[in-house]
């Protein structure tokens, strides 16, 4: 399922200046099953990016088209669709729930898609470091323990798409790179693409495409 943006820029960027390799006031074609980094400087667009695409934002002139069809005309049910199948996000602000514990907050998403099996999810967090957290508050949590976890539960569910707005901010390599690992095991399975946003540091991971805002 492609994306594409024709002439997209929203309002509130509409003062600046874009260069004429920017993703806004362009048409780019986001394809299907590719690794792709966004980057910008604080303030040019990244987390707008998230939100128009995710459909939360309207505020913006030109034309989204997810699979050919205009996101700005899709009604409720389809945007349901949409988020439950084929676009995962992590937010910057993750959106956890800080009073609940760790494995809580991965269980109230796992228990809409059955996505994964209670042993599949103690492993990955395992593997990213935090089976020792797994009954304490996320609020609790330091930043970086907290990404590990949006991270994980983003992945709770089917996509073709999983969005990721600077995701590794507050992690060191070595957990990026482990992060990193199970996002393209998960995105391999389901044949999917991911899209990170940055402000320039890529780490060491692969992508096949690089993109400016």
């Amino acid at each position: 399922m492609n994306i594409q943006f024709n002439q997209v820029l929203p309002v509130p960027l509409s003062s600046m200046k874009h260069s004429a390799d920017s993703l806004w006031n362009s048409n780019v074609i986001l394809e299907q099953g590719k690794k792709i980094v966004i980057e910008a400087r604080s303030g040019r667009g990244k987390s707008t990016f998230i939100h128009l695409l995710f459909g939360i934002r309207k505020d913006y002139n030109g034309q989204i088209l997810v699979d050919n069809k205009n996101l700005s005309q899709f009604t409720q049910k389809d945007l349901v669709d949409y988020r439950q199948n084929v676009l995962s996000v992590v937010f910057q602000d993750l959106q956890l729930f800080p009073y609940i514990s760790v494995y809580e907050n991965l269980k109230v998403k796992n228990d809409l898609t059955k996505h994964f099996s209670e042993d599949q999810l103690i492993e990955m967090l395992s593997r990213v470091g935090l089976a020792d957290k797994i009954n304490q508050p996320c609020g609790l949590l330091s930043m970086g323990q907290q990404q590990r976890v949006a991270i994980i539960r983003a992945l709770c569910q089917s996509f073709t798409w999983i969005f990721m707005d600077e995701p590794f901010s507050h992690l060191d390599e070595l957990n990026a790179e482990i992060c990193m690992g199970l996002i393209n095991e998960e995105c391999e399975k389901n044949r999917a693409g991911w899209i990170i946003t940055s402000l320039g540091m890529h780490l060491n991971y692969d992508y096949d495409k690089l993109i400016h805002i």
